[in-house]
């Protein structure tokens, strides 16, 4: 560990550090962060042993939120079941965030099934330890559906449960609400904020409102809130309905059926879905091998306008789970879709010429020399201002066995 460490001060005091270099300084980081993630968690551990509220202490002593000490004693327990998940942090082969994956993923399941998925989670190592925290979650998550045998209908219902909202004044003096909810009910709420903001704002936007595009979305959504919740009289404004995206996959001949994605990242059981499609606008799209072969809708506007319409985001929805550069976890609905040729330079707003991606990404694109590229079946090219050059495949919805 000792060594790690002088390699990250090596990298830091270097002035011509290349990226290889760099890049071994943060993998270096990685597995420091990962030793001390392990003995972190076993020192809560012991706490634990000795005193019945450990949370206050760990708060106390690592200046954290009791919150933040309570997820990390929720880690702790983990740890303790999954012996060579733990000896993999300790090594700093894996990261605390793939321990906490296996947190999230066992709370979808009854107390009777946790432990079992627990257990394959730690046979799970190698996975861990080959891929990112999000390939392992998916990989988690294949397993929990495989041990569900409700159809996620006790998910459900714990969901339910589990719906809560708070409201507080902080320390500026603004009054805040923070509230979580199933996601049948998050999926009509999110249809009712976007109608209402699209009623509010569809040709103008207050003066207050930010420019980045991720601030200004959650701006209107907070003036959409509370228009919902203030006017009850108002007729400016229509219910909205729930809206998703049924995806089919033309390469998968033996897909169960078409893949449901919603204007939320959420899951919802096959029995609620069908019931919850009765007042749901359904759009389905084809798509195979990063082509969409099908999508309702204009696709291909040219240069009338600049900006992107909904017909293009849900058929591009059909291809990508959230932004389009390799490696980048930020959801499809936080992205803005990117013209390929900038609409400065001629290019179009037609579908081929388009690509979701997230701000930070976006900024890149524009203002730090990042080059992109798309092939006939969408396989992306990035050139990054060094020269150094990063290719994929046409972009994957499913998720690996």
């Amino acid at each position: 560990m000792v060594e790690r460490v002088g390699a990250i001060a090596d990298v830091r005091a270097s002035t011509s550090a290349g990226v290889d270099l760099i890049e071994s300084g943060l993998v270096a980081l990685r597995e420091v962060q990962a030793w001390c993630d392990a003995q972190h968690a076993g020192l809560v551990a012991r706490l634990e042993d000795i005193d019945s509220f450990p949370e206050q202490r760990i708060a106390n002593a690592s200046k954290q939120s009791l919150h933040k000490a309570a997820k990390s004693t929720e880690r702790s327990k983990t740890l303790t079941q999954t012996p060579h998940l733990a000896d993999a942090l300790g090594d700093g082969a894996i990261t605390g965030d793939h321990i906490d994956a296996v947190t999230r993923a066992s709370r979808k399941l009854g107390a009777d099934r946790r432990g079992e998925l627990i257990g394959r989670a730690d046979r799970l190592v190698e996975v861990a330890k080959a891929g990112t925290v999000d390939e392992f979650a998916r990989r988690l998550d294949l397993e929990t559906k495989r041990l569900q045998d409700d159809d996620g209908l006790d998910r459900l219902e714990r969901q339910r449960r589990n719906t809560r909202a708070r409201t507080w004044v902080d320390l500026d003096g603004m009054w805040n609400l923070s509230a979580k909810f199933d996601p049948v009910t998050g999926v009509e709420l999110a249809a009712r904020i976007d109608a209402t903001v699209q009623a509010l704002f569809a040709e103008s936007v207050p003066d207050t409102c930010p420019d980045d595009p991720i601030e200004k979305q959650r701006h209107l959504h907070a003036h959409a809130i509370a228009r919902l919740l203030l006017d009850t009289t108002s007729t400016n404004t229509r219910p909205g309905r729930s809206e998703f995206v049924a995806v089919i996959d033309a390469d998968a001949p033996d897909q169960p059926g078409p893949v449901a994605e919603f204007s939320i990242p959420v899951e919802i059981p096959a029995r609620v879905l069908a019931d919850l499609a009765g007042n749901a606008d359904i759009t389905t799209v084809v798509v195979r091998n990063g082509v969409v072969l099908y999508a309702p809708g204009e696709l291909n506007l040219g240069r009338t306008t600049r900006l992107a319409n909904r017909a293009q985001r849900r058929a591009l929805r059909g291809l990508y789970r959230g932004c389009g550069i390799p490696g980048c976890s930020v959801a499809y609905d936080r992205c803005k879709l990117h013209h390929i040729t900038w609409w400065t330079n001629g290019g179009t707003t037609d579908l081929h010429n388009l690509l979701p991606v997230c701000s930070v990404h976006h900024a890149k694109i524009h203002h730090d020399g990042w080059i992109i590229e798309l092939g006939p079946n969408r396989e992306l090219t990035l050139t990054l201002p060094d020269g150094t050059v990063r290719a994929t495949g046409p972009p994957g919805r499913r998720t690996a066995a």
